[in-house]
């Protein structure tokens, strides 16, 4: 198997903490589901407390919970492959990131947001994952029409999306087309260590992966 041109192996987790070696990128929610108040709270918070620098906190949030009028402005933004998964989550957040000063918030590491920002959302992700929940990231969508529709200020940028929920059964996928089956099931692989840790110069895989 293999990834751009360059080989995979399957996933071998066993030394991983539970909440990382059980994270899925779900493709298929239990549409009857509903996140309450708390527990969005909680998964925020993690957000809340994730480091960035200077702590600065260059992250924002859009929130929709699937009925509500924000959920079904975000669900338009779609592109048309991630509308028919992504409306069956509990939740769908469009993440946010400051670019640049605005009288109210000064902002000195701008350079670091967007992975502030990345921080902030792999924070949502472990904490979802500690309640059962489980979190798929997203880029297909129309970010301008988003940030129009919002009234996102300029000196923020609309960055990614998120779905949020429980997972569906093993025969929730029975109403989705056979694509999207196909590919919710596809195996977990990943690069070895040995492609990206380097050590004396990059390209030299780190001694101490043996």
């Amino acid at each position: 198997m293999t990834a751009g041109g360059r080989p995979v192996e399957p996933a071998q987790p066993d030394v991983l903490t539970p909440l990382l070696r059980d994270r899925e990128s779900v493709l298929v929610y239990d549409r009857s589901h509903v996140l309450g108040p708390e527990a969005l709270r909680a998964i925020l918070e993690a957000a809340r407390w994730s480091p960035s620098a200077g702590n600065s906190q260059p992250w924002g949030f859009l929130v929709g919970l699937r009925g509500d009028d924000t959920h079904a402005a975000m669900v338009e933004t779609l592109s048309s492959a991630n509308r028919v998964w992504a409306p069956s989550a509990s939740a769908v957040i469009f993440t946010l990131h400051q670019v640049a000063t605005d009288e109210d918030h000064e902002i000195a590491y701008s350079d670091y947001a967007m992975f502030d920002l990345g921080q902030a959302v792999a924070h949502i992700t472990v904490q979802a994952r500690s309640m059962g929940l489980q979190v798929r990231q997203f880029g297909g969508f129309d970010h301008r029409a988003a940030a129009e529709r919002f009234a996102v200020p300029p000196h923020w940028a609309v960055t990614t999306g998120i779905a949020l929920g429980l997972p569906a059964g093993p025969d929730g996928d029975a109403e989705m087309p056979e694509w999207l089956r196909a590919r919710a099931r596809l195996p977990r692989s990943r690069l070895p260590l040995e492609a990206f840790v380097h050590s004396g110069k990059f390209g030299h895989a780190a001694d101490f992966l043996g």
